[in-house]
């Protein structure tokens, strides 16, 4: 008779919830996917006809975006991170993105590959919030830059338009400040434990920005993840054969792209779409043209990789990583 062999405390208990996780973020892509069908065939038709090396070239492009973002995650801690699970959690991450509305699909997963990592889930927060204000502080001295590079580019909307901007934007501190309040109403009891949260989260920043190595990694990743997305569109508008200027182009896509912020839908979807199509109309593309760039732009970095990366992400949290 073999020797009965042990198993492990929990894993039988773990598995369930895991297996159903994994099945829950798939058919919830595949419905994403079914939702859209008709802008999958448009787009599709529209690049059968595009020049198939600027294709090439926009779908690498797209590929590399994850390890920009792996970068710069690497950048936000002081912890030597695995690479190759960290580049495959923000594949995971950037298919999270577009099931669940303004980031929170990203946040999940990252929060979650950082604290199996061994990081407290405060300091997770605080890496992640580093990062993302990296990546905002870039993306204005991008559209700063490029702004004055090419005047007459952005044009102030119709003042409707503003006021939905401004309403937008209003609204947008407004539930910032009640989550502020929220926390620090939950946190008055207990000021000690407040302080030293902020003194581990002031201390993890130096400590980050103290070494060069991770300072580079979390700048430069930030401002790679954003010039690789931004070489995505420029691809696609020369593989459909536009005459528009390189600089108009990555003007109008980090302009739409910061104003889409404002609207939480998930990975931006719709939002990030109207207002990509508007820059590049403002920027001389005509309308179809504008819709043709946009699905193209959709189809490499959402459509395509959306159920592999969901699979992905099924596999990391059966396996634990997440």
């Amino acid at each position: 008779m073999s020797a009965p062999v042990d198993v492990p405390v929990g894993v039988g208990a773990r598995a369930p919830w895991q297996t159903l996780v994994a099945a829950v973020v798939v058919l919830a892509g595949a419905g994403l996917a079914v939702r859209h069908w008709p802008v999958l065939d448009a787009g599709a038709d529209q690049l059968v006809v595009a020049d198939r090396g600027w294709l090439s070239l926009a779908a690498l492009l797209a590929v590399l975006t994850w390890a920009g973002a792996a970068l710069a995650l690497q950048g936000a801690v002081r912890e030597a991170l695995p690479a190759g699970r960290l580049v495959a959690a923000q594949f995971a991450a950037s298919a999270a993105n577009h099931v669940l509305p303004a980031g929170l699909g990203a946040g999940a997963v990252n929060l979650r590959f950082l604290t199996r990592c061994g990081l407290a889930p405060g300091r997770a927060a605080t890496a992640l919030a580093v990062r993302g204000a990296a990546g905002a502080v870039v993306r204005v001295g991008l559209v700063a830059g490029l702004a004055v590079a090419c005047p007459g580019v952005l044009r102030v909307p119709s003042v409707g338009g503003t006021r939905l901007l401004v309403g937008a934007g209003v609204a947008g501190a407004a539930l910032a400040a009640a989550a502020v309040a929220v926390l620090i109403g939950r946190r008055a009891g207990q000021p000690a434990r407040l302080r030293r949260a902020a003194a581990r989260a002031v201390a993890d920043v130096r400590a980050v920005h103290a070494n060069p190595a991770r300072a580079a990694a979390l700048w430069g990743g930030s401002l790679v993840f954003a010039l690789l997305h931004t070489g995505v569109v420029v691809a696609v508008v020369r593989a459909l054969d536009l005459s528009l200027p390189v600089g108009q182009v990555g003007l109008a896509y980090l302009a739409a792209s910061s104003a889409a912020v404002l609207l939480p839908t998930p990975g931006g979807l719709g939002s990030l779409d109207a207002a990509l199509a508007w820059a590049l109309t403002a920027a001389g593309a005509s309308a179809q043209e504008s819709v043709s760039v946009v699905i193209g732009y959709r189809l490499l970095t959402v459509w395509v990789p959306l159920v592999p990366g969901l699979l992905v992400l099924g596999g990391l949290v059966r396996t634990r990583v997440l």
